[in-house]
């Protein structure tokens, strides 16, 4: 599973932003099921940038959006990700495709 979150950032803000996301992602890291990530900042709109993490599996992501750590150290800057869906499943030739659905029928 792939979750990219993106955010819009004033330029005057991006040391200070920079030092957040890094240590959001180093949060994010260290719980269970984390298999890699990037930080990186567009070339061609220096305000705009992005967190890429790969989980094992959804589950392994949620829980650590859960966990302590995490929420003392990443969710403040988390939550100024552009309003958009962010996870997403990897596709190859055999992946049998998630489907949408509600998630209950209230």
């Amino acid at each position: 599973m792939i979750v990219v979150s993106r955010f819009r950032v004033p330029e005057c803000d991006a040391g200070e932003f920079r030092a957040a996301l890094a240590q959001a992602h180093a949060a994010l890291a260290a719980c269970p099921g984390y298999a890699g990530g990037t930080v990186g900042r567009n070339v061609d709109d220096p305000t705009l940038w992005v967190l890429t993490t790969t989980w094992e599996n959804v589950g392994s992501y949620r829980r650590a959006l859960s966990s302590y750590d995490v929420k003392l150290r990443a969710v403040a800057v988390l939550s100024r990700a552009l309003d958009e869906p962010s996870a997403y499943e990897v596709v190859t030739g055999d992946t049998v495709l998630n489907t949408g659905s509600p998630r209950s029928l209230g």
